[in-house]
């Protein structure tokens, strides 16, 4: 706690931006929310809820450093990917809009698979190196993962406190799966203000409490687009590639004749298909695969954002099983484009 109440209490925030992103997209297509977190609304969360730790005013606790870590697409290939580019470029603006600092690593092909490496140990070492020299007083780290546990020890030395805002979910995809998120015990253990999300959001939205409320991207500013128009007008500081439209609505489950899909070796020895992607609805779609369509759900994508995916994309994949036994497409990697 800080000595004098009167001076300010300088926060850093860092965001794990693969996390980020599943959270909100979990908000976005499963939660009874419908709608993505809000950069702003998160950030005056983060202030007021310092301030209740801290037992100072919010007015006192400000964010002075704000940076976002994430793997991205080159500009070649998101230009080949339509509206990529203009939906990256608009995430941009928003965190911008906010004071974020956005930290990009090229997501790179590696035998024949996209890859994110290194992000983890690049956000650690500029919270690290930031903490050093601006002397936050308070650490936020928007992640779940235990790996941060060595940066939470050393930041602590440093003399920061650090707050961890996490959430844990779960819930049944369209297919019946049960899909589980859990933060990180050893993470929690470690941090001065672990902060659960889900709680927080769940307990306080029955009580209409307006911060919460305000964690969300209101419901006329959500970008939507469908194949063939324009994006609508009006974005809030959500998370970006808001790409909403169905898409390709026919022939789900219909037989599709030839087969025409490809099998490949994976590292791990077991058995991969190479096929196309025939239709994307709202956080799923459909992957050609005879004698009917695969269903995939966008938690079964690998080091992709469901949102960068076109009909006709070239995707690896696993066939498994949902809870009634039907097949469906799992560890669904994109191809290099």
């Amino acid at each position: 706690m800080p000595q004098n109440r009167n001076s300010l209490t300088r926060i850093g925030v860092f965001y794990d931006g693969n996390y980020f992103l599943h959270v909100s997209n979990y908000y976005n297509y499963s939660h009874e929310r419908r709608s993505r977190i809000s950069i702003s609304g998160l950030h005056e969360f983060i202030r007021r809820q310092v301030a209740e730790e801290e037992n100072t005013d919010a007015r006192l606790c400000q964010i002075v450093d704000a940076h976002y870590f994430r793997g991205r697409l080159n500009a070649h290939e998101a230009h080949q990917r339509g509206n990529q580019l203009f939906y990256d470029r608009l995430f941009d603006d928003i965190l911008m809009s906010e004071g974020v600092v956005t930290h990009y690593l090229p997501v790179k092909t590696y035998q024949g698979y996209r890859q994110e490496k290194g992000i983890d140990v690049w956000l650690a070492l500029e919270a690290y190196e930031l903490a050093l020299h601006k002397k936050f007083d308070v650490v936020v780290l928007i992640t779940a993962d235990g790996d941060f546990v060595p940066l939470v020890r050393k930041l602590n030395t440093l003399g920061s406190r650090v707050m961890v805002l996490s959430w844990d979910f779960e819930f049944l995809n369209d297919e019946g799966e049960r899909i589980v998120t859990r933060t990180s015990q050893d993470l929690l253990e470690e941090v001065s203000y672990p902060v659960s999300m889900h709680q927080e959001i769940d307990n306080r939205i029955r009580k209409n409490d307006p911060i919460v409320q305000n964690l969300f991207v209101k419901q006329q500013a959500r970008v939507s687009f469908t194949p063939g128009s324009s994006p609508v007008n009006g974005v809030s500081s959500s998370l970006g590639n808001g790409l909403n439209g169905n898409l390709n609505d026919s022939d789900d489950g219909f037989p599709l004749g030839e087969p025409n899909y490809n099998i490949i070796d994976s590292e791990d020895g077991e058995e991969r298909k190479v096929s196309t992607i025939r239709s994307l609805k709202t956080g799923y779609g459909f992957i050609n695969y005879p004698p009917n369509n695969l269903f995939f759900h966008y938690t079964s994508l690998l080091d992709s954002d469901f949102n960068e995916l076109q009909v006709e994309d070239e995707v690896a994949f696993k066939v498994g099983k949902n809870a009634e036994g039907k097949d469906i497409a799992i560890d669904v990697q994109l191809l290099g484009v």
